[in-house]
Order: structure tokens, then sequence, then C-alpha cells
């Protein structure tokens, strides 16, 4: 009946078995994959098994109900139960993205707007920063370019969760949505007659993969090094340990200079490489798709305006899905919970469309 779910309980065994090894556990970034997909797979082994114990006593039942009435009215509950059984595992075996069980790596960069765009751009990462924290995610941070003001020209950040936790929860599967440009209107701090300005800031999430899991040939690098650098350009280190690396096949561009060692920085940046080569590698797959598979929800397209934070009418309208909010002041707070719930909700909707069709 459910053809997705062909291979899933022997897949699940073997992991079980893997996880069960001592040997596994000794490779972390091999343990962390296999427990991820297990989490992954557990609510939907356990759905499979409630329904095949559900259909046995329906059947056992309905052969019994022949005989005395009082089976009829338990077959009725049963098959009612067995049909909301039915919804559930439609819902999980429902194709997803294989990120979602993922860290992840968010991008911040300042756009139009100056000194305005900047200081939005650090309000849109303590909002994060918030929402993680609520998660009991943690947030680091990999690379920043701050301001005079506080803001931020591009920060970078990773979100960790602890734990495998299932795709709905985990920090790709819940972020992924922030992609794109955030649009805001209010009055800037540098704004001296009280005129309501609009700036914008452009948010790229990217899961994060274990160094094992992207192939990059050394000869395809140029890494530089340079001076760290603070705000207004004031040196904050005396040593070339900031390191700027080049993919020379894709032309991909990442640096890092936050930690106080070249080695440090090399490795951060690393991350952020291979961050960016499998979502490049992912929005170029996309392109190519058909339409009809295209989420409606999460583009690939960075340059599109995604949701507009208006402070005068404390709002917040998310365009791709017409969610809108007067409660702009909690959910920069972190209160994104309703938000990411409405928008995982429209993306289960194209995805069980996507099936239908």
């Amino acid at each position: 009946m459910f053809e997705a779910a062909a291979g899933i309980p022997e897949e699940f065994a073997a992991l079980e078995a893997q996880l069960g090894d001592p040997a596994v556990h000794a490779d972390v970034a091999l343990a962390r994959k296999i427990g991820r997909r297990y989490a992954e797979l557990t609510p939907i082994v356990k759905a499979l098994n409630a329904h095949e114990e559900l259909s046995a006593d329906l059947v056992a039942a309905q052969e019994l109900a022949t005989e005395d009435a009082t089976f009829a009215v338990e077959a009725e509950q049963l098959s009612a139960e067995l049909a909301q059984l039915e919804e559930r595992l439609a819902r999980l075996l429902a194709p997803r993205d294989p990120n979602d069980s993922a860290d992840c790596l968010i991008e911040i960069k300042s756009g139009e707007g100056g000194e305005e765009s900047a200081l939005f751009a650090a309000d849109l990462l303590r909002m994060y920063a918030k929402f993680a924290e609520t998660k009991g995610w943690r947030l680091e941070i990999l690379d920043a370019q701050e301001t005079d003001l506080g803001g931020y020209k591009s920060i970078t950040a990773a979100v960790k969760a602890s734990g495998n936790p299932g795709p709905d929860n985990a920090p790709y599967g819940v972020l992924k949505f922030e992609g794109g440009v955030h649009r805001v209107q209010r009055v800037p701090v540098t704004e001296s007659q009280g005129r309501i300005h609009t700036s914008a800031a452009g948010v790229l999430v990217m899961p994060e993969v274990e160094a094992t899991e992207v192939e990059i040939n050394e000869d395809d690098l140029r890494v530089d090094v340079y001076r760290s650098s603070g705000p207004g350009g004031q040196g904050v280190n005396t040593t070339d340990s900031a390191v700027r690396i080049t993919h020379l096949p894709t032309g991909i561009v990442v640096s890092c200079q936050n930690e106080r060692s070249q080695l440090q920085n090399k490795e951060t940046a690393m991350r952020m490489l291979r961050a960016r080569l499998v979502t490049r590698a992912e929005e170029e797959a996309a392109a190519s798709a058909s339409a009809a598979r295209r989420s409606q929800v999460r583009t690939v397209d960075r340059s599109e305006r995604i949701r507009t934070y208006n402070f005068p009418e404390n709002r917040i309208a998310d365009h791709r899905i017409g969610f809108k909010a007067h409660n702009l002041d909690q959910v920069l707070a972190g209160d994104l919970g309703p938000l990411v719930e409405a928008l995982q909700a429209a993306e289960l909707a194209e995805r069980l469309g996507t099936t239908a069709g």
C-alpha cells in the first residue's frame, strides 16, 4: 500500500545494528550520520508497525462481527483509527529534502540601506540566536564583518542541535525557509527627521556537511592569508591569520578572520566552503527540475523578497504563504514558532501534492 516505505524496515534494522557496534561510535562523523538517519526513520517504522497491527485487528474484528454484533462497533472504531494512521504515514513518507535532519550555516549580509541595513542584519542574527535558544540549539559565530554602529556587513553562524532531532525539528529542516531577502520598514537610528526608511538584508541558509561528504581537491583551492581587521579598518591582529579560500572551478570565495590562528580560520573557512558547494549543487539541480517539482516555499532565488518587517505597525508578513501577524516585537525576540509551523505546513502540502501528482 505504501510504496514509498519499501526497504525502510530493513534499512532501520541495519542502522540499529550499526548503532550497537562500538567501532561505529569510534568514528564521530559516521555515528552522527547514522544516528540522524535512525531518528528520521524511527517515527515511520513505528507508524508502519502500528499500521500492521491495526490492520490485523480490523480483519479479526470484521470476521467476528459476523457472529457477534458488538465486534461491528469495534471494527468501525479500528477502521477510523486506521484511516488517521494512513494519513499520518502519507505525511511521513512524502518526499523531502535529504538535508532536513542536518545542522546548518546561516549567512546574513546587509543590502540596500547602508548602515541601517547592517543594523537590521544584527537584529536578524539576534532573532535567530534567541529562537535557537528556545529550541535547545547552539549558535556559533564563524565569521563577522562589523560596522562602527554595531551592525554587520556580513556574518556567518553555525546552528547545531544536541542529539539527533527529527527532520521537522533539526536546524536545517526548520531554518531553511529563512533564505531570501528580508525587508525592514522603520525609522533608522541615523534618521534625524523621523522618516520611515525601507532597507533589506539577505539571508542564505546552508546544510552543514561533514568533510567526508564532500570531495574537494586541494589543487582546486587558492588560499590567501591577510591581516584581520575590525570595525573602521582597525587592526585586531598583528599576524596574517585571516584566511580567504577561492574554489577555482566554481569561483566560490569564503573567508574567515574570527579565530586567532591561521589554521583555525582555514578549518572554519573549509566548513563554509563545503556548505556552499552542496548548496550550489542543489540550486543547480532544482533550477533544472520541472516547474512542478520546485518548492513554492523554499526558493533557489536568493534575490527573492520573502518577508517584510514593518515596525510602525508591529507587523510581520511572509509573502510566500500570505502569513501576517502583528507581533513583530515577539518574533524579533525569538518567537518564530508560528511562522515556522506555517511554512512547514505549506511545504508539506506542496510535497503531498507532488506525490499525488
